[in-house]
């Protein structure tokens, strides 16, 4: 399990591609983030948890790399299948029993790609709009968690109509983080928070068992209201400090 709190950037050191798989050799920024670091140990990669197969001492004889193998089908569903030698991601370890969670839960299984679709920078912030495929956006609420490239985040702004949601960024994150490099266009890892996604699910199938053939009236009705069986659903959240 993961905590969704970006512990800062590794840059991908070395590619090698095999039948089926990628192998991966990141270096880490963060210092001591290696101290411990065993093979077999879980790190999240931009989001996607992958196990560490080897480890490479640094300069200062501390652990400064290790290399991850990731299967064809990770590849293909996440950003990863796109990175190059150079690249910056953002890496966390594996959460420790009675750890702080600074963020929610993640287990580092990525559900879909979004798009950064609009980047904007007021003074000291900097907001991405991320747009989603329709099938995820259900889950998207204001002031919900959801996690991006690893780093959770909150919801600001949902537009679930034109399928997108804002995440609004300080100068802290952008420091720690991949997101100050990241232009309109590009793809990014997405989580969705759990506990949401049950909720929803549960309450629409609630929906689906008890009105059946109605589903589709209620559902007009409710967007000539400007609603959906979505927002009806909306669990309850708290705003993040």
């Amino acid at each position: 399990m993961f905590t969704g709190i970006v512990a800062g950037r590794a840059r991908v050191e070395r590619l090698a591609d095999r039948v089926g798989l990628r192998s991966f050799t990141l270096r880490f920024g963060p210092p001591g983030f290696g101290a411990g670091l065993e093979a077999g140990a879980s790190v999240a990669v931009d989001g996607v948890c992958l196990t560490v197969t080897a480890l490479h001492r640094g300069a200062a004889g501390g652990i400064g790399a290790a290399d991850f193998d990731v299967m064809q089908q990770s590849l293909a569903l996440t950003t990863l299948g796109t990175l190059r030698e150079g690249d910056a991601v953002n890496v966390e370890r594996a959460a420790k029993d009675g750890a702080e969670i600074g963020g929610h839960p993640l287990s580092g299984h990525v559900d879909c790609l979004g798009t950064v679709a609009q980047i904007r920078r007021p003074e000291n912030n900097h907001v991405l709009r991320i747009s989603l495929p329709p099938r995820f956006m259900r889950y998207v609420f204001a002031k919900g968690y959801i996690a991006v490239n690893g780093c959770s985040l909150t919801a600001a702004e949902v537009h679930r109509a034109e399928g997108w949601f804002e995440v609004w960024l300080i100068p802290e994150t952008l420091r720690l983080t991949t997101f100050g490099a990241k232009r309109e266009g590009d793809a990014v890892n997405i989580e969705i928070e759990r506990q949401t996604q049950v909720f929803v699910d549960t309450v629409r199938e609630a929906v689906d068992e008890r009105l059946g053939p109605l589903v589709p009236l209620v559902e007009q009705w409710l967007r000539e209201r400007g609603q959906s069986l979505d927002d009806v659903a909306r669990p309850a959240v708290l705003p993040r400090g």
